[in-house]
């Protein structure tokens, strides 16, 4: 076990600085099973009463020495350039997770972190990350509730806590560090997979004690299992049928398919509010630049999964419709070029149309060969956007084209 005293410099020299960690790419909500086979049963009590306020702890002891690591961590967090600091969208997430914590709402703070994967953390000292990628996802406060309520279980049952005295060596604490230390580095994922899951028993905990947290206040539970039914129909286009069994970042936790399931279970009639208006109106001045994130991920795949089912919700969404263009004219096989400029010239149709689908439509004329018809959408783009970073390219683009 490593001593308290340990400095973070000496930890991250033990171990890996930036390593994704067990939460890898989808963090804490997919987390799972150690030495137990996938679909066996597991009884887990629910919880007999909701804790109280933690006390800090002492900083002799292993858990003082992980809030006080933690702490520096959450400074690190807050300088970084990953870290979204916008007011109207902080204090709607704190908002939400104050009414799932309650009494505990002092002691959570909720960070964004710019990077376009699944992912959510808490740390023992009530420091949580969220991800753009999550973000983007979710379609309802209710979803949102559920994965901030998951986290939260793990954080009243003290779950990391048990994780570090698990630990047994200087090393597997350092790497334990790295789960939280992540400020949007994600250059390892799945190298610890495993090595820090949580246990298939906390994970039933955390969804049980979750489950409660929304429903008490008054969500709608069944949001728990869509989040997962989206999740699945993404990494299934390029996993497969058995992308639970066969991933390496899904080896260690319960299938997907029966999590769903247990979820839907103990959401009963799922009664309850579902928050899309609110929840759309706090994330709409960064979906652009989340899309195109997801866009530079490079999972055209997954991408086109998603964008199809925001689109099947919302058909006439001209930020989708640019950024579903964009994955097509990127992936460019024989057929994506007409349906880009499809999604693309739709887009423009919009009022609220990104200017930057001009610059595409443009790009895919000049993919095609159409010079004529590239220059004219160069030309709109510029009339559209005079101010662009890229105006003097374009312009050399539309010489180019007009020789």
């Amino acid at each position: 076990m490593s001593k308290p005293g340990l400095s973070r410099r000496a930890v991250l020299r033990a171990g890996c600085r930036h390593c994704v960690g067990a939460a890898g790419l989808f963090g804490g909500l997919l987390t799972g099973a150690q030495g137990q086979e996938a679909g066996s049963a597991v009884v887990v009590p629910p919880p007999t009463a909701w804790p109280t306020r933690f006390t800090r702890p002492a900083l002799d002891t292993d858990e003082g020495g992980l809030w006080a690591m933690m702490d520096r961590e959450e400074s690190r967090l807050r300088r970084s350039p990953f870290a979204v600091r916008d007011k109207a969208l902080s204090e709607y997430l704190q908002s939400v997770a104050c009414r799932l914590g309650g009494e505990h709402c002092p002691d959570l703070r909720v960070h964004v972190v710019r990077t376009p994967h699944f992912n959510a953390t808490m740390a023992p000292n009530g420091m949580m990350q969220i991800w753009t990628g999550l973000l983007l996802r979710l379609e309802n406060e209710s979803q949102l509730a559920s994965v901030l309520g998951h986290e939260m279980g793990h954080y009243f049952e003290r779950h990391s806590v048990e994780r570090l005295r698990d630990a047994k060596s200087r090393m597997a604490f350092a790497q334990f560090i790295g789960i939280f230390g992540l400020v949007g580095a994600i250059g390892q994922l799945g190298l610890l997979a495993g090595a820090f899951a949580y246990s298939r028993d906390h994970e039933v905990r955390a969804d049980r004690l979750g489950m409660r947290l929304v429903q008490r206040a008054g969500y709608d539970g069944r949001q728990a299992a869509q989040v997962w039914s989206n999740l699945l129909g993404e990494l299934e286009v390029t996993g497969g049928k058995e992308v639970s069994t066969r991933s390496p970042m899904m080896a260690t936790h319960p299938p997907l398919e029966s999590r769903r399931t247990d979820l839907m279970a103990l959401a009963g009639d799922g009664a309850g509010q579902l928050g899309e208006e609110d929840f759309r109106r706090a994330i709409e001045p960064f979906r652009l630049d989340w899309l195109q994130d997801e866009v530079k991920r490079g999972q055209y795949e997954e991408s086109l999964v998603l964008f199809d089912r925001m689109l099947a919700r919302h058909a006439a969404d001209p930020l989708v419709l640019f950024a579903r263009g964009e994955v097509r004219r990127l992936r460019a096989t024989p057929e994506d070029l007409a349906k880009s400029l499809a999604d693309l010239t739709e887009a423009t149709q919009h009022p609220s149309a990104p200017a930057l689908a001009y610059r595409s439509i443009g790009l895919a004329h000049r993919q095609r060969q159409d010079l004529a018809a590239a220059a004219q959408a160069f030309e709109q783009y510029l009339l559209v956007a005079p101010e662009a970073a890229d105006a003097t390219l374009i312009r050399n683009y539309i010489s180019e084209l007009k020789l």
